[in-house]
């Protein structure tokens, strides 16, 4: 089931991605139950071994680890920024936390023990901020996984089934031709 590349590099990227994703072997709901762990873990605060214990946690439930440790990712270089403001601030609003922390212009001694001071408060908010927005995502990544891995396995077998049939039909000539020659009276010169 090849499918054409876009030619941009983003989309490119993002196509191979999820051409990757598809192709994981394994039952569909295994894999997306996999994908939704990966999306909440990836929405915790754990950043350095979120894929570890997306991994583990798999294994422990006989979800699909492959597909477990590529929903992790959604936490990168890139998106962590915006994802811990997100949680943190979502996390800070419901614990209703009247001073949120804001890192002061010069850095000092005291600003070091202010920042230790505050730590399992932003600790936290940053897990509580995490379990509202990872609990959503888990279940829309689930759905969205779930449905596009039924699709390409449901066009995969309908494909392998046809090649099959056409194999079978093509064997099955092939026997009466070879009948059709045992029946036929040599000619003899």
């Amino acid at each position: 089931m090849e499918q054409k590349e876009p030619k941009s590099c983003l989309k490119r990227y993002f196509f191979r991605t999820y051409s990757r994703f598809l192709k994981i072997r394994g039952n569909p709901r295994e894999v997306a139950l996999g994908f939704a762990l990966g999306l909440f873990i990836g929405m915790s605060p754990t950043l350095g071994i979120q894929m570890p214990l997306a991994i583990f946690i798999a294994a422990l439930l006989k979800w699909n680890k492959i597909s477990a440790a590529s929903g992790v990712w959604i936490t990168n270089p890139i998106t962590a920024p915006f994802i811990y403001s997100a949680t943190y601030f979502i996390g800070s609003k419901v614990l209703e936390l009247r001073k949120s922390f804001i890192p002061p212009d010069e850095f000092s001694f005291s600003t070091l023990l202010l920042m230790i001071n505050k730590a399992p408060f932003i600790l936290f908010s940053l897990c509580i901020g995490g379990i509202i927005l990872g609990i959503p995502l888990a279940i829309l990544g689930y759905y969205l996984s779930f449905f596009a891995l039924k699709r390409y396995q449901g066009k995969i077998t309908l494909s392998v089934r046809r090649k099959k049939e056409a194999l079978a039909r093509k064997k099955k000539k092939m026997k009466e031709r070879l009948r059709n020659r045992k029946k036929q009276p040599k000619k003899r010169s």
